[in-house]
């Protein structure tokens, strides 16, 4: 099995999930995408996290960015998972999640990691672009929880990124001020960020977040 990296296309499945079967490249359409796994039904954290995902998905929706869940147990259990997910979180699951009882998708994904456990996913994130390569990758330990706020900033990044010849650094959110490029000369990020910029080396060139007012 080759190893996915950054760049490459995010491998195309057909799986059955908890809202129907699906081809993952024709359910992304023209979105963005978060597959992430879990290592089985009923894990503690877990549950956390999928309740946090359903709280969120109107920020996803937001930034054209679908979500998607998958863990190695099957459907009536997923569906079972989801009544206490939705009680005990108090929201109420609004995305899909895979169920890979064959280990398929995970396969694809390289999701099991035998040094960690032989049978369940490790909990893996991946985040893809609307010309399905993946731009993120995000492996946690069993023992903590996973940031969907940093999900959300490093969606903004490279949404702004993606068409802006700017780089996010360190901390960077949304709105706070951008690093221009080494590529772009002085001349050139003259014209194409009007706001102006601040040289504090000639390759460390700091400008307010060209798409904000």
């Amino acid at each position: 099995m080759n190893t996915l990296r950054l760049g490459d296309e995010a491998p195309n499945f057909t799986a059955q999930t908890t809202e129907g079967e699906i081809n993952f490249h024709e359910w992304l359409g023209d979105s963005w995408g978060i597959l992430f796994s879990h290592p089985a039904d009923y894990t503690p954290v877990c549950t956390t996290e999928l309740g946090t995902v359903a709280k969120y998905k109107k920020e996803f929706d937001e930034r054209n960015t679908k979500v998607i869940a998958l863990s190695v147990d099957g459907l009536e259990s997923h569906k079972d998972w989801i009544k206490d997910i939705n009680e005990t979180q108090h929201t109420t699951v609004n995305f899909p999640i895979i169920a890979d009882e064959d280990h398929k998708v995970a396969s694809l994904y390289d999701m099991i990691h035998p040094n960690a456990d032989s049978k369940h996913t490790v909990r893996s994130v991946f985040l893809i672009g609307p010309d399905k390569t993946v731009k993120l990758m995000i492996t946690y330990p069993a023992s903590t929880g996973r940031n969907f706020d940093e999900l959300l900033r490093v969606i903004d990044s490279l949404q702004l990124t993606a068409y802006h010849k700017v780089a996010t650094p360190a901390n960077w959110n949304d709105g706070d001020d951008c690093v221009i490029v080494p590529a772009v000369s002085n001349e050139d990020a003259t014209k194409m960020f009007p706001k102006g910029y601040t040289e504090v080396r000639p390759y460390l060139r700091m400008t307010p977040q060209p798409n904000k007012n």
